[in-house]
């Protein structure tokens, strides 16, 4: 028997019986201009990471739960999906990271109702701006956390770039393809708070988001030691944020501030404001929220939250936060709606994961808004297969 999500709230499974879909992380939009479409990925199994050479479908499924196969991609992970995202510029396309073999590379491939690919883009896409213009990348064969990655993005063997003057953050003119390296590893590490732990520390970056007006963005430096680079690995964690011109990088962030008191990050409702889930107190992770361009560095609590870790997100209109969890002792994980002038803390439904023999395949609610505030859907195994369900707050 399929466990309750909620007495209150009607949840209902979008997605098919037949596979395993999902759609990937929650710091990005998966609807369509008009909010009728939602880009799905299908599974071909959640057991293990991604093998060389494997590949996932990429389809669109509508409000009425009718799914449609589109085209398929070896660049894709059970975490963050394939980064399918809509282009704003060309409304009738979405692009997607995949593996180009003739030439051993990821690219971004650009997918055109109708017609298929029509294009593509040199470096693969992490985050794309909210005006549509610019996108970020970054090199995925650095990630040690192979979840976060691609299969096809074999792990490189050396602990710092080759050059870390010619890798790092890349912009890219979503218009003409023009593509422009914006801060280097050598800066990063030129900027770092504790330059000196850096030698013998393997090096990477991941989670790059851009901020409300198009015009920040911020991203994790990582650094691990070798022994603990292929597995069980322990991090540390800089929260970086730069403008797109990438003049002003700064660490506003340092591991001293995160390990064990923050585990997500996503940009608030103003163009400076970060949202983190942050345990300061001692007493539970809250709602917190601060602006990562003030000197000295100054917090405020939105709301006590959960109490448990969560990836928070915003509503499109800023007065409500989105905020998931981990799994408890029964395996259960939920999804609670933060009202931001009260602090209240209102319980959407409970979801029921078994576990999976890989962390790294878990599978996440990542709570996703639509832009209209109207709907949120989740990723979830709660019928035993990985699916998308859906929310109408209306």
């Amino acid at each position: 028997m399929t466990p309750q999500i909620s007495s209150k709230y009607n949840w209902r499974k979008l997605t098919p019986d037949d596979g395993h879909y999902f759609f990937g992380y929650y710091d990005r939009n998966p609807w369509n201009g008009d909010i009728t479409r939602h880009l799905v990925m299908k599974a071909p199994q959640i057991q293990r990471l991604p093998a060389r050479g494997e590949r996932a479908e990429i389809g669109l499924i509508d409000l009425e739960g009718h799914y449609e196969p589109l085209v398929t991609t070896r660049a894709w992970c059970h975490q963050q999906g394939c980064m399918e995202l809509f282009l704003k510029h060309r409304p009738d396309c979405f692009i997607f990271n995949d593996y180009e073999e003739s030439e051993d590379r990821l690219v971004a491939r650009i997918y055109q109702l109708g017609k298929g690919v029509v294009g593509r883009y040199e470096l693969p896409v992490y985050a794309i701006s909210p005006d549509g213009k610019w996108a970020v990348s970054l090199n995925f064969s650095r990630i040690p956390r192979r979840g976060y990655s691609y299969a096809d993005a074999v792990l490189s063997e050396d602990i710092h770039p080759a050059d870390p003057d010619a890798d790092g953050l890349w912009r890219i003119n979503l218009e003409t393809g023009e593509i422009k390296l914006i801060v280097s590893y050598r800066t990063m590490m030129e900027r770092h708070p504790y330059a000196y732990s850096l030698p013998g520390q393997h090096i990477w970056m991941n989670h790059a988001i851009i901020n409300s007006d198009s015009t920040r963005v911020l991203w994790l430096f990582r650094q691990c030691a070798e022994s603990c680079k292929r597995e069980h690995i322990k991090w540390k964690t800089f929260l970086y944020t730069s403008s797109k011109e990438g003049d002003d990088a700064e660490c506003v962030l340092s591991e001293c501030q995160w390990q064990q008191f923050i585990s997500h990050q996503i940009w608030g409702r103003t163009p400076n404001e970060i949202l983190v889930d942050a345990d300061w107190t001692g007493n539970g992770h809250s709602a917190v929220v601060f602006d990562e361009s003030r000197r000295p560095f100054i917090a405020q609590e939105l709301s006590k939250s959960h109490g448990g870790m969560a990836h928070m997100i915003f509503s499109p209109d800023g007065t409500k936060i989105l905020a998931d969890s981990y799994p408890d002792a029964n395996q259960n994980q939920i999804l609670t709606l933060l009202d931001v002038a009260t602090g209240a803390c209102e319980l959407l439904g409970t979801f029921h994961h078994e576990p999976v023999p890989g962390w790294e395949t878990r599978c996440d609610l990542h709570p996703r808004w639509s832009p209209d505030n109207r709907y949120v859907t989740v990723d979830s195994t709660n019928d035993g297969s990985r699916g998308i369900y859906i929310l109408d707050l209306k």
